[in-house]
């Protein structure tokens, strides 16, 4: 028999080379699986919180927390087929939320059950909404439950001595091929209705409400025309305050506060970005100076009010940003972030600014999904103000996870470029980089918090490299309109001058594949074709292929897209007739033969966003052109993949399709 034996020397030479050892990056359920605290939503008087989180269970669910001293945790609703999301509280007793399937495929035929109310100790469901036929609810009867046309568009505050049972619900319809909206409502306890009675101008599709739930503005469309309308502070009458074409608005009414104030946003004459303003009745116009401006951002957000005093605006121009117009509230938010260094504190109260105030706070920054904490302002007796409710995600350790960077650069034609950049903390030199298109395209791509898969693929060793090309929102209106017409031409220009800007500096190396969903799909499609010599590889997925069919549809190819190509895409993307010869000289269906670089490709076989045809068509090119993509469907999924299954299997397919064809730096 042969023995052996270790000496002290050996042993530790070996336990040094297993520690030194590279570990494995955290498994794809980490980034892509639901996080496990969702909503947090403090009572009206503040005596409780609510929280939708799936911890210790298959499906999320909806818990109250008794903030009273012992703290007392009821299970509200916990179903074991839908997941709970959407909640809101109606008064301190009852709360209304969504029923919904998180683990279903996006474009399954069978749909989520509706909206509900409950009381907060978990009695006395009740169904207002019906989204199925044959969903009961738990005392048998659904029969006066609501069509599945009907959405939720506020909860008023309540009247001086009143208890609030209603509801606003919104009653959608089509007119002329376009959506309208009519209000109607909702009593949370009984079920019944009432109409609105308030007059108001017709064929509305967006309507401006104040606390109380009056309607004060309404956006309207007659004759594919867009026009606002107001109710001034103690009229009876309507004021029209524009009538435009879709894309020429001059402003937008976002809110109303209760002493009458009309809040819009608009792009002044001297600056190319939208701000927040009121709105002047007498001038006719928006009030100069504005509100709240971002320099070097449009503002996006919204109205922060309680009790229908407006006490600041949260919007987001780099990253979320809360600019508080009542003074108490600025101390207290210097206050938390002194407390919380180095992460974004979004606050959420009740009584705000007052000395017996509650807030949560969700304390995050972009290596941090965020973690909540809850403030009592005159706390119980041996309790703290301060107290951790919990993580967002908890399986994320921030520590493993990448920074995140904006800077703005030159595009070949100078004009200025947002580009984000994820990258390894510890990374040392040029890494292999995944150019990650954005969706839309007239969106924004990101902002500067935790993103699922710029961490994943930073994880795996890449720099992640994400423009906003020009046709994204969100940085000016010039940035915006520059995008008009512009498909695979001078936004397609953009991507590219990212990744080469990224590899003059050193973040990237030589070696890069591209990827992205929707128009992100078509950029890589596009990048494939224009810069075959710039990409070892591409993923596409519910990628746009056919510009034709983009822009002019198919009776046979059903799809969501009717409206737009009536009222928008012969602007944005093209005119079927008068940009033809542009359009197909754009069209990756047409350009298969310049496409060398591995593609992975993948759809969702309900999708009416881009249908499945637009898939067929580009693998049957590439199929006749010698270079047969790597082929992905999802039976049920339409535009996106949200079936858990689904999104793990896919973010699988894709580090295992990167790997053979982008060999990754070792994280």
């Amino acid at each position: 028999m042969k023995s052996c034996r270790y000496g002290a020397a050996m042993l530790a030479s070996l336990l040094l080379a297993a520690s030194s050892a590279p570990a494995a990056p955290p498994p794809a359920e980490t980034f892509f699986s639901d996080p496990d605290i969702g909503e947090a939503l403090l009572s009206p008087s503040g005596k409780r919180l609510a929280l939708t989180s799936a911890k210790g269970a298959k499906r999320v669910g909806l818990v109250v927390l008794d903030l009273a001293p012992g703290n007392q945790i009821t299970r509200v609703v916990q179903s074991t087929s839908s997941d709970v999301v959407n909640v809101r509280w109606v008064n301190e007793d009852r709360l209304v939320f969504s029923l919904t399937d998180l683990g279903e495929a996006s474009g399954s035929h069978r749909q989520a059950p509706g909206l509900f109310a409950v009381n907060a100790d978990g009695s006395r469901m009740r169904m207002l909404v019906r989204r199925t036929s044959n969903f009961i609810t738990t005392d048998g009867s659904n029969t006066d439950a609501l069509r599945w046309n009907h959405r939720l568009m506020m909860i008023p505050d309540p009247r001086a001595g009143e208890t609030n049972e209603q509801i606003l619900l919104a009653e959608m319809g089509q007119v002329q091929g376009a959506y309208v909206e009519s209000p109607v409502w909702l009593n949370v306890s009984t079920g019944s209705t009432r109409a609105y009675t308030a007059a108001a101008p017709s064929n509305s599709f967006h309507w401006v409400v104040d606390n109380h739930g009056d309607v004060r503005a309404t956006l309207t469309m007659q004759k594919d025309r867009v026009q606002a309308h107001w109710l001034p502070p103690g009229k009876t009458g309507w004021v029209q305050l524009f009538d435009t074409p879709v894309l020429e608005q001059p402003f937008q009414p976002v809110g109303v506060a209760d002493d009458g104030s009309l809040y819009v946003t608009h792009v002044p004459k001297e600056s190319p970005y939208r701000v927040l303003t009121r709105y002047d009745s007498q001038a006719g116009a928006p009030i100069d100076p504005p509100l709240v401006r971002a320099p070097g951002f449009d503002f996006n957000g919204q109205l922060i009010q309680e009790g229908g005093v407006v006490l600041g605006v949260r919007t987001t121009a780099d990253s979320e940003a809360t600019v508080w117009l009542d003074e108490r509230m600025k101390r207290f938010q210097a206050q938390v972030d002194k407390l919380l260094p180095g992460k974004l504190n979004s606050i959420g109260c009740r009584r705000c600014g007052q000395p017996d105030m509650i807030a949560v706070v969700r304390s995050y920054n972009d290596h941090d999904p965020g973690k909540l904490w809850l403030y009592q302002g005159q706390p119980a007796e041996g309790e703290n103000r301060w107290r951790a409710l919990g993580r967002v995600r908890e399986a994320v350790e921030p520590a493993q996870m990448s920074g995140l960077d904006m800077q703005t650069i030159k595009a070949r034609d100078g004009r200025e470029l947002p580009v984000w950049v994820t990258r390894p903390d510890n990374a040392k030199g040029p890494l292999p980089a995944v150019v990650l298109v954005h969706g839309g395209p007239w969106m924004r791509g990101v902002a500067w918090e935790w993103n699922s898969w710029a961490q994943f693929l930073a994880s795996r060793g890449y720099v992640v490299i994400e423009p906003e090309f020009r046709g994204s929102t969100g940085y000016g209106e010039a940035h915006y309109r520059a995008g008009f017409k512009q498909w695979g031409q001078a936004m397609q220009d953009d991507v590219t001058d990212a990744l080469r800007w990224a590899q003059q500096q050193g973040l990237a190396s030589d070696k890069a594949c591209i990827m992205g969903a929707s128009y992100g799909g078509y950029a890589t499609l596009m990048g494939l074709a224009k810069d075959p010599d710039l990409y070892r590889c591409g993923v596409a997925w519910v990628a746009v292929s056919d510009l034709e069919l983009l822009v002019q549809g198919a009776w046979w190819v059903p799809d969501d897209g009717s409206l737009a190509r009536r009222l928008t895409l012969p602007e944005l993307v093209g005119d079927a007739k008068q940009d033809a010869a542009m359009l197909a000289a754009n069209s990756p269906v047409k350009l298969a033969a310049r496409m060398k670089a591995p593609l992975l490709l993948a759809y969702g076989e309900e999708d009416q966003r881009v249908p499945l045809t637009h898939g067929k068509r580009m693998r049957d090119a590439l199929v006749a052109a010698g270079h047969p993509p790597e082929w992905l469907t999802y039976p049920g999924e339409a535009h996106g993949f949200t079936k858990f299954d689904n999104r793990i299997d896919f973010a699988h397919r894709v580090e295992a399709f990167l790997a053979r064809h982008l060999p990754p730096t070792a994280p």
